[in-house]
């Protein structure tokens, strides 16, 4: 292949994988359906692709290293201290629920398609996995009950690293009898690539802590040790015992993430935008090289088999797991559907396949195809069928409404308050135990930490938030936050009360428009007058409009003494006051103001309440 053509290939790669996630983000669908159809429709369907002409001998080198990168970056998100706190359902899912998944889906590999016993083995822990990549985008689509979002998202988030190391160990005692070796000798070399692969994993995740906790290297410098170092012993680890490699990356992600005194959040965002371009153009790749000829030629029996991992394994797996708990038949039946197959399964069944081929094993090859089957049926079978089930079986929840609100201080208590007096969820941030405990004597849904940490990542619930009030007297952090949550919630839907001294700042000291949420209020206001008209007696009042006081005779009455900073519709429907405000307030709608004192005259027509 000469140069021009070379080029143009990687270039469409780098097209069809930022296509893909963008169309996915747009859709908010799962981008792994996306890029395999990239691929599919790039190789085996049009043939512009072919990895192995565009790659030559490197191909097999750059999978391996990046399946390594990528069990290391999901190694990276178990922690063991949060283990006691996901849950009896989710501890069940990912230990017995995995183990009965794994026997059904085995089993049937081994009697429809007749598959050896290793391989069916090992083609059951690569399809057990879900994972937080392709569940998370479901949930947004989806929107169940949180106490079924809370479960799918934990399992995802917990089974993928078991799920690789599961597999991994697998795959490694499949190769150690390599060659037909006396069982004896098959256990020992067993025991040496797992020895090796957990020992220089433990050593290596060590060491490099050590390195993070002294400081010994500048932050900018971080993210490249650490890339450095996974390869290292990745390399290494297989240089002293072939194939130990992914268990060593793998056991060194885990180490990480449980050493006390080392951060890794750095290091972990870096590795997950990593990941994402590793992903993208990993599974385009993979996707260009199947051979959907030998797919075809097993017939429909493969369609039997992924009826069986969505109709038996999976319902299976949650009536056990759930035996016992608080879970209604509708919460089980939505559990028992939802459990689509994501980046691990692909990304590890590539690299296996290749190796094995290499042994030996001419079903191998089915491996990948087999394995992506179950990834496109799952995905898009439950991405078009999951939220009409859910709605069907009256465990969805409406379009998110609710608000997060940045900060627990008077001014955010009080617009709380007045939120859930129109029947709204709200749920207050803060760091101050001071603010937080006074939300919580108010009867408000309070989280007690950074909303931007990575605590409140995994931890902090927006199942049916869809907007975001930055209320914190810190200009900094209700820009930070606004950053941070720009992908959970627009930027229309972005609210935040300025700092007193932000219009005094020059550009080069003030945040930017685009990092700034919307100023609140249907009049300018910073954040210490809000605070300052509440302390001089100022309320928080909601007027309900009718036919003979509607918002012409409610600005006459109120005029400047009032700033509208939410509105209710007849619908139900929440809207936030911006200037110029973006809403015509009519009959029937409760307006939301900050009122500095009452008018002299009152109106007999409106309905009013106080605080």
């Amino acid at each position: 292949m000469d140069e021009t053509k070379i080029m143009f290939a990687i270039g469409g790669i780098g097209a069809a994988a930022l296509a893909s996630q963008w169309l996915a983000w747009r859709l908010r669908l799962p981008a792994i359906l996306f890029l395999l159809l990239s691929g599919l429709l790039a190789g085996p369907l049009l043939g512009l692709l072919d990895p192995e002409a565009l790659f030559g001998p490197l191909l097999f080198p750059m999978v391996s290293l990046a399946v390594a990168l990528i069990l290391f970056e999901g190694s990276l998100t178990l922690h063991l201290s949060e283990w006691k706190e996901i849950g009896t359902v989710v501890h069940r899912l990912v230990t017995w629920g995995a183990m009965i998944t794994w026997a059904v889906i085995a089993c049937a590999t081994h009697y429809l398609l007749d598959f050896s016993w290793e391989l069916a083995l090992l083609f059951g822990t690569l399809t057990l996995v879900t994972g937080p990549t392709v569940i998370v985008p479901m949930l947004r689509v989806v929107r169940p009950k949180a106490s079924i979002a809370n479960i799918l998202r934990w399992e995802g988030i917990v089974i993928d690293p078991i799920g690789a190391l599961l597999a991994v160990v697998v795959f490694s005692f499949i190769v150690s009898q390599d060659g037909g070796s006396p069982f004896g000798a098959s256990m020992i070399t067993f025991a040496m690539v797992i020895g090796t692969g957990a020992l220089l994993g433990a050593v290596g995740g060590w060491l490099f802590g050590q390195v993070l906790k002294r400081h010994w290297l500048p932050e900018y410098l971080q993210n490249l040790a650490s890339l450095a170092a996974v390869l290292g012993i990745f390399i290494g680890s297989n240089t002293l015992v072939h194939e130990s490699g992914l268990l060593a990356v793998t056991v060194m992600g885990m180490w990480l993430a449980n050493m006390r005194g080392v951060d890794v959040k750095q290091i972990l965002h870096f590795k997950e935008n990593l990941s994402v371009l590793l992903i993208s153009g990993l599974f385009i790749i993979l996707a260009a090289r199947l051979d959907l000829n030998a797919l075809i030629a097993l017939g429909p029996v493969t369609l039997v088999l992924l009826a069986i991992i969505q109709l038996v394994a999976r319902p299976l797996s949650v009536f056990v797991c759930t035996l016992g708990s608080s879970l209604n038949w509708r919460e089980r039946s939505l559990l028992a559907w939802i459990a689509p197959r994501g980046i691990v399964a692909a990304a590890v069944s590539a690299i296996f396949a290749l190796r094995l081929q290499e042994y030996g094993y001419e079903q191998a090859v089915l491996l990948v195809p087999l394995t992506f089957l179950v990834i496109i049926g799952t995905v898009v079978l439950q991405s078009a069928t999951a939220r009409p089930l859910a709605q069907l079986l009256k465990v969805a929840e409406p379009a998110p409404s609710g608000f997060l609100i940045v900060g627990a201080n008077p001014v955010a208590r009080a617009i709380g308050k007045a939120l859930t007096k129109l029947d709204t969820r709200v749920l207050l941030t803060d760091s101050s135990w001071e603010n937080t405990r006074a939300a919580r004597m108010d009867n408000l849904p309070t989280y007690f930490g950074n909303p931007t940490s990575q605590h409140a990542e995994a931890h902090l619930d927006l199942v049916g938030l869809g907007h975001m009030l930055a209320l914190s007297p810190s200009s900094e952090l209700n820009a930070l936050a606004c950053m941070h949550y720009r992908h959970d919630f627009p930027a229309k839907r972005r609210f935040t009360l300025p700092s007193g001294n932000e219009s005094r700042r020059s550009d080069k000291h003030r945040s930017s428009d685009g990092v700034r949420g919307r100023c609140l209020g249907s009049e300018p206001l910073s954040f210490p007058q809000f605070a300052s008209r509440l302390s001089k007696g100022a309320e928080i009042r909601t007027t309900t409009l009718t036919e003979a006081f509607g918002w012409s005779e409610y600005q006459k009455l109120y005029g400047d003494k009032a700033v509208v900073i939410l509105a209710r519709d007849p619908k139900g429907w929440i809207h936030v006051a911006t200037q110029p405000l973006d809403f015509a307030p009519g009959p029937d709608w409760s307006l939301i103001a900050l009122i500095e004192e009452e008018p002299a005259e009152a109106a007999p027509a409106a309905v009013a309440s106080g605080k």
